[in-house]
């Protein structure tokens, strides 16, 4: 009866989901329908650039820690709660466990872009390089109330 039980929300828990997961193209990327958000490290930002306009918004820090409160926090600063929005790593093995756990248990809408930067790499993608730390800090203490403070936007 336990198994029967767990089964069905189980089954509830994946129709309720609030994830898709869709190939990261370029395509996709260039065609700016939903905001991304790049939840790698600064370093893997330096060393591969990242996406014109991404929202650069790390979950995982270089120790592989995470602060789920001050995530949620910066996030809900960058979408409505009932947008959507994808979320881009280097291969999706960070964006798979982040948006189930965004999408299942918190009710985002949530695009998991399967393959990562390193598919869009491969696939011919350009990144944007990384900004310099300055004009970050200076930007988002300039834009602090504005709408989209993390957004990269390059010079």
């Amino acid at each position: 009866m336990r198994k029967i039980l767990f089964g069905l929300l189980l089954c509830a828990n994946i129709i309720l989901a609030e994830v898709t997961n869709i190939p990261a193209t370029i395509d996709f990327v260039k065609s700016n329908k939903m905001k991304i958000i790049d939840i790698r490290t600064k370093s893997e930002w330096k060393q591969m650039g990242v996406i014109k306009n991404a929202y650069l918004l790390t979950f995982f820090d270089e120790e592989s820690k995470y602060n789920v409160k001050e995530f949620i926090k910066k996030l809900d600063k960058i979408v409505d709660k009932d947008e959507q929005f994808a979320l881009i790593c280097n291969t999706s093995s960070r964006t798979k466990l982040v948006s189930n756990f965004l999408g299942n248990k918190l009710d985002y809408h949530v695009v998991n872009l399967i393959g990562g930067m390193d598919k869009l790499v491969k696939d011919g993608y350009k990144v944007t390089p990384y900004p310099k730390e300055e004009a970050i800090v200076k930007s988002v203490e300039l834009n602090s109330t504005a709408q989209n403070p993390l957004k990269v936007t390059p010079k």
